[in-house]
């Protein structure tokens, strides 16, 4: 299994989403300046991700999008089966499936105990751990000036401050108790 580039682009749109206030709506190029992610890409995606309800629309003059709910109340699972449809390893695992070896293949085991783990991993990481697990990375980036192929360079866009203060102010993702000492 590998997850697309659209579920990627979608996470990382979404995450530049869940680091600003709910309901603050953003466009679509903004997110995508970002994340260094395609404009035109990730807008195709943020129409699944309405159609899912994970973020809703504005149009016009300050149109974009926003989030429809609270990060920590978005999974990743959320938003891989509105981008991608529901997971599934292996054809005999799809809720239509056509495998000839249903019921009595030895691989089905073992296929559906990957799926079911690798679900319940997705299905317990929020919107809201990403967005500052992203953070806290742009920081360390920042602090270290380690950037190449694999870290790409601060998105200025990103408002990455160096004081813990002015994080906590700019943060829309909640700190907990440890990370506000």
């Amino acid at each position: 299994m590998q997850v697309t580039r659209a579920s990627e682009y979608g996470m990382l749109g979404l995450i530049a989403l869940a680091r600003r206030p709910l309901g603050d709506v953003v466009m679509v190029d903004v997110l995508a300046g970002e994340e260094g992610v395609p404009a035109s890409f990730l807008g195709k995606i943020f129409q699944s991700l309405q159609r899912a309800g994970l973020v809703r629309s504005a149009r016009g003059t300050g149109g974009g999008f926003s989030l429809s709910r609270p990060p920590a109340s978005i999974t990743v699972l959320d938003v891989m089966e509105a981008v991608e449809g529901p997971i599934a390893f292996q054809r005999c695992l799809e809720p239509e499936a056509t495998c000839g070896h249903q019921g009595g293949c030895a691989l089905c085991g073992l296929f559906t105990e990957a799926q079911d783990r690798v679900k319940e991993v997705f299905g317990r990481t929020t919107l809201a751990e990403l967005a500052f697990r992203h953070t806290a990375f742009f920081e360390h980036q920042a602090r270290t000036g380690r950037v190449g192929p694999k870290h790409p360079a601060v998105p200025a866009a990103a408002g990455i401050r160096s004081s813990s203060r002015a994080r906590r102010r700019s943060s829309a993702v909640p700190l907990s108790k440890s990370q506000k000492a």
